[in-house]
């Protein structure tokens, strides 16, 4: 069903983008805005929590990365730094009204549908909507890849995913890293050492789970009594979802690896991936020969 009047769930998320982006002081990281976000709107945990079909990653979340997609192709956000929203000086300038953002999208929409840009809705940024153009090609093909490794790490045998994991962790740099036995070890499935100079090292225990659901408060809490006394730092990584109130349990903090930072770590490393150049044309160059 379209909503022609109204348009997709994620306009919405137009205006609360900008306005947390210019309360962090114009830019600042994903998590943050959202974060942000969700205090400034007063959103429910069980909103924040509802996950996508695919399960990697919260309906929220998705909204809010659409609205910031849609809020860098009409120029408020500066999309060439990765990893970072940052606002242009429209963006600063800016306090898009609901009807203004419903402008935007039809706009852009628009122009997605006239240049062909796609013909399918991205499979990574699924939404609930009908007839809402995806990413340009590049993107598409960028995010598509990252669906097909996640399901693939899901689909290994669990030893197999074991022996990944510590592969993983020793690309990462932790030394000595050994799994540890499966029963009466309180949740530990293995442990390393981190070293972080000639001098100093860190005991490390890790918990790895090869969900499609969300990691709950509870399971952390019980990994946290069990590293106590035993190392100085302990991380979970799930091919799942934290549950907001995972994310917000207990001292000390545990470091939480979900599937898109797991995904993201198997990229920085060029572990299982065959790395591409990609090019797209230059238009504003041609033009002076044109």
């Amino acid at each position: 069903m379209t909503r022609p009047n109204k348009g997709p769930q994620f306009v919405k998320y137009f205006a609360p983008v900008i306005s947390a982006l210019k309360e962090l002081g114009n830019s600042g990281t994903p998590s943050e805005v959202k974060d942000l976000i969700a205090v400034n709107l007063q959103i429910s945990d069980n909103i924040l929590d509802e996950q996508l079909p695919s399960g990697t990653s919260s309906r929220f979340d998705n909204q809010v990365a659409w609205a910031r997609f849609y809020l860098a192709k009409a120029g408020y956000i500066d999309s060439s730094k990765r990893g970072i929203w940052k606002l242009t000086e429209a963006g600063i300038d800016s306090e898009i009204t609901p009807k203004e953002a419903l402008e935007i999208f039809q706009k852009l929409q628009q122009a997605f549908r006239q240049e062909s840009i796609n013909n399918q809705i991205n499979k990574d940024l699924e939404t609930d909507e009908d007839n809402v153009a995806a990413p340009d090609s590049n993107e598409n093909s960028f995010r598509n890849y990252r669906q097909e490794l996640l399901e693939t790490i899901r689909n290994i045998s669990p030893t197999g995913f074991e022996h990944l994991c510590q592969r993983l962790l020793r690309e990462s740099g932790f030394q000595q890293v050994e799994i540890t036995g499966r029963s009466g070890d309180g949740g530990i499935d293995r442990k390393g050492i981190l070293q972080i100079n000639l001098l100093i090292s860190i005991p490390v225990l890790f918990q790895c789970k090869r969900y499609i659901s969300s990691v709950g408060a509870p399971e952390i809490r019980d990994f946290r009594g069990a590293i106590m006394g035993r190392a100085d730092k302990g991380i979970f990584i799930t091919t799942g979802t934290f549950t907001r109130e995972a994310v917000r349990d207990g001292v000390p903090p545990i470091e939480l690896v979900d599937a898109s930072k797991l995904i993201l770590m198997f990229e920085q490393l060029e572990l299982g991936l065959i790395p591409k150049t990609v090019y797209e044309i230059d238009k504003s160059f041609f033009k002076e020969f044109s």
